[in-house]
């Protein structure tokens, strides 16, 4: 019996390894050990730091979270079902899994910790701010998600500040966001920036990588082109 454990354990863990390795992932050297990014598209991430695992807006159209590594800490930015599946949270979430997110995530899942624009927490050690993140500047687009309804986090890791901007436009409030590392950016141009727009709100921040998600089947070689010469590096995965 013993050995078929032993067996049967060897073999989910090769499933699962093997199952990650299907995803790009890209190694952010901090102060405090690596941070391992794993892109798993769209808006969703996988995170690993100082042996924690983060998800951040994990949709189960994308992966078999049943195969990826349970929670430490979930970062939902807001409550539309490409960002908050309530099947990939029962199949990643543990009882002391940390779920953050906004008013009306918690109105739809139990046991997030809400968490408003211009507010900060710690968990797992780290430092968490939410930001405003919206799209009703545009007024021929749809405000689909309107101011005070989704958060943007800046995440500390060490002595990396990382931004996830989530679904937003320029707007004024991204001028006092200041000294990002690294930053994922969404740039669809349907409810969100267009690639050239998203130049345009990087330009605002100056991080010193960005990584385009969220973009659908918009061009992000606009994106890379308007930023060359930026002194920011632009960092392109798999993220539709």
């Amino acid at each position: 019996m013993l050995r078929f454990i032993l067996t049967f354990t060897a073999i989910a863990l090769f499933c699962s390894v093997s199952f990650a390795s299907d995803f790009e992932e890209d190694v952010i050297q901090t102060s405090a050990g690596d941070l391992r990014v794993t892109f798993i598209g769209h808006g969703t991430l996988m995170l690993r730091f100082g042996g924690k695992v983060i998800h951040v807006d994990p949709w189960s159209a994308l992966a078999d979270y049943s195969e990826l590594p349970r929670a430490d800490l979930v970062l939902l930015t807001h409550h539309h079902i490409d960002h908050l599946d309530s099947l990939a949270l029962f199949l990643l979430r543990r009882n002391d899994t940390v779920t953050i997110g906004t008013v009306e995530c918690a109105d739809r899942v139990h046991g997030v910790t809400v968490l408003r624009n211009g507010e900060e927490t710690k968990a797992l050690g780290l430092r968490i701010e939410a930001v405003p993140a919206y799209n009703s500047v545009r007024p021929d687009r749809r405000p689909v998600h309107p101011k005070g309804q989704s958060n943007g986090y800046i995440v500390i890791f060490g002595d990396k500040r990382v931004y996830f901007a989530a679904e937003t436009e320029n707007i004024p409030e991204l001028a006092r966001i200041m000294a990002v590392d690294v930053a994922f950016v969404a740039m669809d141009g349907v409810y969100n920036m267009t690639p050239e727009e998203a130049a345009e709100a990087v330009r605002v921040f100056q991080p010193k990588v960005v990584y385009p998600v969220h973009f659908g089947t918009a061009d992000v070689s606009q994106f890379s082109r308007a930023l060359k010469g930026s002194g920011i590096e632009v960092r392109v995965r798999k993220m539709r």
